[in-house]
C-alpha cells in the first residue's frame, strides 16, 4: 500500500497533528498502512509526545471505525481493580461487587482498545490480555464462563519493555504479541523546527480561548525555543505557551530572555549523554554534569602527574606518553601550527639530568607533585564545606539540604557517610 505525501498531510490535518519532520511523517505513514489490518500495534515514545493521536488514526482508518474506541491508562487503574475494569466481574465476586458489570473488552466488541502505559500492567492481568490476543477469549472476575470478544488492541509505552522483560516485570510472549507492528513517535527535540509550528498553533488557540492578542516569538526567541530539549514534549510546550499567553499581558512579542524566564531552570540542562548504568541508578542530569566535571579535573591531575614523571624519568619519555595515550586524544588536530609564545627548550643529555635553555635558567622550578596532591584535597575540602553549610542552613534536614545543593537525597546521604558528617 503506497501512501502519498498529500495523503499524509490530509491525515495530519484531520487528527490535529502539527509538524513536518521526517520521523513524524514516517510514524503517520506506518499508522496509515497498518490501520486496515487487524494486527496488534505497539506505539513507543516519551511521555507527552502524542501517542494517543496515532491510536486514533489506526482506529478511524480501519474497518472498525463505526465501532467503539476506548482509551485506557493502565498506570492510573489500581492493581486490585484493573481486571474488573478490563474484563468485568460477577455480582459478589469481591467486596463491593453489588451487581454484575461488563468490562471494556465486552463493551468494545467490534471496536478498538488503546492501552496506554502498558508497561504498568500487573503480570496477572498480562496473562489475561495474552489470552484475548491469542484466542479472543476472556473470563469475568468471579466467573468460570468463557466469553468471546472481537477487539483490536493498540498498546503504547514510554518505557523500555525489553528491559522490563529482562527484569521479570513484563511477559516476553505478550511483548512479542503486542509488537507485531511497532510505531515510534519521536520526542519534540528530534523533530527539528516542529516546536516553532506547535508554539504558533497553541498561541493562536489560547489567544482565542482567553480573548487576548496572540503571543509571537522574535528570531532569538525562536532559536532559544529550538535549543530547549522539552523533557515533557508537546504537553510541556502547550503548558508553557498557555502560561506565557496568560501572564504576558503587556508585551506579546517574546524574545529569548523572556522565554528563558518561563522555562523551568531544573530542566534546562542539556542532554549530556545516556549511560545504561547511570539510568539504572536514577542519576539526575545535575549528578551527571558533576561527574563530567570531576572526570575533567581528574584528567588534568593525570596530565600533571605525567609531566612530573617525564621530569624525573627523561629516558622513558616515549614509553610514558604511550601509556597515557588517552590523555592526548584529539590533541594534534587542535595544536596551532605557529606557537604564540617562545617555547621552553628541554635538553636530554646522556647523564639523565634535565637542562633548560638559558631563557629558563633563572625561573623557579614549580613543585608539581605538591600541587597535584593539594588540588585533589581541595576538591574534597570544598565539597565537604558546602555540605556542612547546607545542613546547618536547613537544620540537618537532608531533603532540603540536598535540594539546595542540587543533588539527590541519596547522593547527599552517601556523601555524609563518606565525610563522616553524621552526628
Amino acid at each position: 500500500m503506497t501512501i502519498t505525501d498529500s495523503e499524509i498531510v490530509s491525515v495530519k490535518q484531520r487528527f490535529g497533528i502539527i509538524g513536518n519532520s521526517p520521523l513524524l511523517n514516517n510514524a503517520v505513514r506506518v499508522a496509515m498502512q497498518v490501520a486496515p489490518t487487524d494486527m496488534s500495534v505497539l506505539i513507543t515514545g516519551e511521555s507527552g509526545s502524542g501517542k494517543e493521536s496515532f491510536s486514533k488514526i489506526i482506529h478511524h482508518l480501519s474497518s472498525r471505525k463505526h465501532g467503539q474506541f476506548i482509551a485506557i491508562n493502565c498506570g492510573s487503574i489500581p492493581e486490585g481493580t484493573i481486571d474488573s475494569e478490563l474484563f468485568g466481574h460477577e455480582k459478589g465476586s469481591f467486596t463491593g461487587a453489588h451487581e454484575s458489570r461488563k468490562g471494556y473488552f465486552e463493551v468494545t466488541n467490534g471496536g478498538s482498545i488503546f492501552l496506554d502505559e502498558i508497561g504498568e500492567m500487573p503480570l496477572g492481568t498480562q496473562a489475561r490480555l495474552l489470552r484475548v490476543l491469542e484466542n479472543g477469549e476472556f473470563i469475568k472476575v468471579g466467573s468460570s464462563k468463557v466469553l468471546k470478544t472481537d477487539v483490536r488492541v493498540v498498546a503504547a509505552t514510554n518505557v523500555n519493555l525489553m528491559r522490563k522483560v529482562e527484569e521479570g516485570k513484563f511477559r516476553e510472549d505478550l511483548y512479542y504479541r503486542l509488537s507485531t507492528v511497532p510505531i515510534y513517535v519521536p520526542p519534540l527535540r528530534e523533530r527539528g523546527r516542529d516546536a516553532e509550528l506547535l508554539f504558533r498553533k497553541f498561541a493562536g488557540d489560547f489567544a482565542e480561548k482567553y480573548k487576548v492578542k496572540p503571543i509571537t516569538l522574535t528570531e532569538d526567541g525562536k532559536e532559544a525555543l529550538l535549543k530547549y530539549r522539552f523533557p515533557g514534549n508537546i504537553r510541556q510546550l502547550k503548558n508553557l505557551v498557555e502560561q506565557i499567553s496568560v501572564l504576558s499581558t503587556d508585551e506579546k512579542e517574546i524574545n529569548a530572555e523572556k522565554l528563558i524566564h518561563y522555562i523551568p531552570r531544573e530542566s534546562s540542562l542539556p542532554a549530556l549523554y545516556r549511560d545504561a548504568t547511570l539510568e539504572k541508578e536514577n542519576f539526575s542530569e545535575r549528578d551527571i554534569l558533576y561527574k563530567v566535571l570531576f572526570d575533567m579535573k581528574k584528567d588534568v591531575l593525570d596530565l600533571k602527574k605525567l609531566v612530573l614523571d617525564l621530569y624525573n624519568n627523561q629516558g622513558k619519555a616515549g614509553q610514558l606518553i604511550k601509556e597515557h595515550a588517552r590523555l592526548f586524544d584529539g590533541v594534534e588536530e587542535n595544536l596551532s601550527p605557529e606557537p604564540t609564545h617562545e617555547p621552553l627548550v628541554l635538553n636530554y643529555p646522556t647523564n639523565g639530568n634535565l637542562q633548560t635553555s638559558p631563557a629558563a635558567e633563572d625561573e623557579e622550578v614549580h613543585d608539581i607533585s605538591h600541587e597535584t596532591e593539594e588540588d585533589t584535597l581541595s576538591i574534597e575540602k570544598k565539597e565537604k564545606e558546602l555540605i556542612m553549610r547546607a545542613l546547618r542552613k536547613n537544620n540537618n534536614k537532608r531533603k532540603y539540604a540536598a535540594r539546595d545543593l542540587g543533588i539527590s537525597e541519596r547522593t547527599l546521604y552517601r556523601k555524609i557517610k563518606q565525610y563522616e558528617l553524621e552526628e
